[in-house]
């Protein structure tokens, strides 16, 4: 019979190997316990794997819808606009000339120059009461005038505007007799040295906006625009634009003749505005006749045509303060635009006939 010994010494064999499995899975786990796997997120896309959004366009000219903002001070003078006055200097290189009722029936225009600065700017007359509130528009820019009566001048002061007077001894005016002067209507100014010497506002948006296809809008046929200048009076000055193909522009026309300016180029606008305001008469500033002034509100609303590649667009006009642009809007109330280039703008009194 074998002996029990070699049993024994197999059960003690393997007391010590349960023994050792146990202890490797009880105290000493935690020595031995490896990290949780943690789903990893994936790297967001690069810019090899996404392109970069599209270039934001560079800011255009607010006053002509061409070109670059212009980095030279906005520029506006007082010209005459009577038999005398013409030809005017220079007035095709402004982007916007407004056309503003006088005493009398008589009209005189206010002419923005922010793109260029021509040497020869004229003939300069004097500024009136309405003016600051249309320019301010603008900003603080400089104006440019011959004096002015009465109240004018201090509501130029107050404006923050800064005044240009030939009266009060601005340099760069010059005398220019020309044929059609009666002897003091001839003031000319050097408006690329003034450009110089003045630190007033750059061109900034005035609320225009600028589309060159007339795809999408309600046009009517605007071949010819005819209306008047008049203030508060029954009568005043007649104002004529005639669409010319050729020159894809609107030209000016007065008493059935073609106007053009003291270079022989046609006086003619890519855009005419015809808007309707309230004017009044201004009895604190009169002519040598008596004859009141006339206030034309550019704050406010009312009716606007916009006439543009020989075609009409009506809406309404809006300009809520005097610090605010003036935005036009068509009927459906989307902006009304204009096609890039300068434009003339008519202040025509509510009311008034116009045909085109």
């Amino acid at each position: 019979m074998a002996s029990p010994r070699p049993l024994r010494v197999v059960a003690a064999s393997l007391a010590v190997t349960a023994l050792l499995a146990s202890a490797a899975c009880s105290g000493d786990s935690k020595a031995k316990k490896t990290a949780t796997r943690v789903p990893s997120t994936p790297a967001p896309a690069t810019s090899a794997s996404t392109p970069p959004p599209p270039a934001k366009p560079a800011p255009v000219n607010p006053l002509t819808g061409i070109g670059p903002v212009p980095k030279t001070p906005v520029i506006s003078v007082k010209i005459d606009d009577t038999e005398p006055g013409r030809p005017q200097v220079g007035i095709n290189q402004a982007d916007v000339v407004y056309v503003i009722a006088v005493e009398g029936g008589l009209t005189r225009l206010a002419a923005i120059f922010g793109s260029n600065k021509p040497s020869k700017v004229g003939y300069v007359r004097s500024t009136r009461p309405s003016d600051p509130q249309l320019l301010l528009q603008y900003g603080k820019i400089t104006a440019a005038f011959s004096g002015g009566g009465h109240d004018s001048l201090p509501l130029m002061r107050r404006s923050g505007i800064t005044s240009w007077s030939n009266d009060a001894g601005a340099r760069y005016f010059y005398r220019a007799p020309h044929p059609n002067d009666h002897g003091y209507i001839n003031l000319v100014l050097n408006l690329a040295k003034v450009a110089k010497a003045t630190k007033t506002n750059a061109p900034h948006n005035i609320g225009w906006t600028f589309q060159s296809a007339d795809t999408g809008l309600p046009a009517l046929k605007g071949t010819d625009v005819r209306t008047a200048v008049r203030g508060s009076y029954s009568s005043g000055t007649a104002v004529e634009f005639r669409w010319d193909a050729h020159l894809k522009k609107y030209v000016r026309y007065i008493g059935g003749q073609r106007q053009v300016d003291a270079t022989g180029k046609p006086v003619a606008a890519t855009n005419v505005i015809v808007q309707f305001c309230r004017v009044v008469p201004h009895p604190q500033d009169t002519d040598v006749n008596g004859n009141p002034s006339q206030f034309t509100s550019s704050v406010g609303t009312g009716p606007v045509s916009v006439f543009r590649h020989g075609k009409r667009i009506n809406g309404t006009w809006s300009r809520r303060t005097t610090s605010s642009g003036t935005t036009l809007k068509m009927a459906n109330g989307k902006s009304l635009p204009l096609v890039p280039g300068n434009t003339w703008v008519v202040l025509a009194t509510k009311g008034t006939p116009l045909q085109g």
